[in-house]
């Protein structure tokens, strides 16, 4: 089967079900498993790379109000590959190429391929995705397999934490303008052992006030820059910091890019690495975020090489 994912989550499910060969083509930010960087890509941004995360927001908002796309697709690759399977989604409109410019292209080609959207909004979504995935591709065993043991991660992660009070959590999924998070996030969080006070599980994460964040009174804010890597989220906040100062809040920076933003396999591993208890949790009030995220880091690192061996 000749495969083109248009989404880094669908590219890792693919991968992870061991069908890495048939992966035609991906999308410019696919970077995991980092084989597949070597793929013809389909996609770029149209935002340049250098924009702050406040011109990000107000470039994207022109865009989308204007009914355009923040992405451009080579249609003409496309039709080059001759996909048998396209996977997309509909979920989220400034994550991915918008599914009207797929579908045209799509009709437009003659091999007329199979074009899929996924759309989870929980945890259980995501493997459900896995599950329909592997029947797509004929590997329905090994997606089976994966979820399994993806379940049983998720489960450890629950008994470390269980009986423990849920330590109040903000997770910002933007720093400027602050935007709650949604989906699974707030699900993430309850099995990592937390109390996610402004994020809404199964909808679009928002724009909230400053004031908001404060008033939740976290003990912990979590800062997962959606599209951002880990670098550019640190220097988000380092801009930010007079606002961080005022909060009574450990403030943490992970890669949401790479494990929080992208419904894929993954996401289990960001239930490790921010679990909110334990020797490793009990950090200094208001320690620097840089100092932070490592730590979160190295946590998630040694739990996934336990899970790997539990597993």
């Amino acid at each position: 089967m000749r495969i083109a994912s248009l989404l880094p989550s669908a590219t890792e499910i693919v991968c992870s079900l061991g069908l890495e060969d048939d992966l035609v083509a991906v999308t410019h930010e696919c970077d995991y498993p980092e084989s597949v960087r070597a793929k013809p890509v389909l996609t770029r941004s149209v935002l340049s790379a250098a924009s702050t995360g406040v011109e990000v927001d107000r470039h994207i908002r022109e865009l989308v109000h204007q009914g355009s796309s923040i992405y451009a697709l080579d249609a003409p690759l496309l039709a080059a590959l001759r996909p048998d399977l396209i996977l997309t989604q509909e979920l989220c409109e400034v994550c991915a190429v918008s599914y009207p410019i797929v579908e045209r292209a799509a009709r437009r080609l003659g091999s007329s391929p199979q074009l899929v959207s996924l759309e989870p909004e929980s945890l259980e979504d995501v493997f459900q995705n896995i599950l329909f995935v592997g029947r797509l591709v004929g590997r329905p065993d090994a997606a089976e397999d994966l979820c399994d043991s993806l379940r049983r991660r998720v489960a450890r992660v629950g008994q470390r934490v269980a009986g423990r009070r849920a330590r109040p959590v903000v997770c910002l999924e933007w720093v400027d303008p602050p935007f709650n998070c949604g989906h699974w996030t707030p699900e993430l969080v309850t099995v990592a052992g937390g109390d996610e006070r402004l994020g809404v599980a199964r909808q679009p994460a928002h724009p909230v006030r400053w004031q908001q964040v404060i008033d939740a009174d976290p003990e912990v804010v979590v800062v997962m820059a959606c599209g951002f890597s880990l670098d550019r989220s640190l220097r988000e906040v380092e801009a930010a910091r007079g606002r961080f100062d005022a909060l009574r809040a450990e403030t943490w920076v992970v890669d949401g890019n790479a494990f929080f933003s992208r419904p894929g396999p993954r996401l289990v591993e960001s239930g490790s690495a921010a679990v909110l208890h334990g020797p490793a949790a009990r950090a200094r009030r208001r320690p620097s975020p840089l100092a932070a995220e490592r730590e979160a880091e190295e946590r998630g690192r040694d739990q996934d090489q336990q899970d790997g061996a539990a597993d």
